[in-house]
């Protein structure tokens, strides 16, 4: 099952060489276990997306250019879409942002 991503979210683009959290900007009052909830407008670069290191399609350093978050919730929050562990973001240099690790504790049932 899907689980909802907070401020501090790991990201890793696949043609990055490090991995870089995501920043919540989008909006400032729904949280889950204290952390801001990303929506699908968290992807300003350099403010809600860091650079990931070297890029190897530019072999050069990262510069983030995210385009549209897609796979994203059916609910939204401020009527912007909620971003799952799933969710990916296309970059327009050619790389693709996912989700690496999530900030959540999550508890084994």
């Amino acid at each position: 099952m899907p689980q909802h991503i907070t401020d501090t979210t790991q990201l890793q683009c696949d043609k990055g060489s490090t991995s870089a959290s995501i920043t919540v900007t989008s909006q400032s009052f729904m949280r889950i276990e204290d952390k801001l909830q990303a929506t699908e407008e968290d992807k300003q670069p350099n403010t809600n997306i860091r650079p990931f290191g070297a890029c190897s399609i530019l072999r050069s350093s990262c510069t983030p250019s995210p385009v549209k978050w897609d796979n994203t919730s059916d609910f939204e929050i401020e009527g912007k879409k909620e971003l799952l562990d799933s969710s990916t973001c296309q970059c327009s240099v050619g790389g693709k942002i996912s989700v690496v690790k999530s900030a959540q504790n999550f508890v084994e049932e």
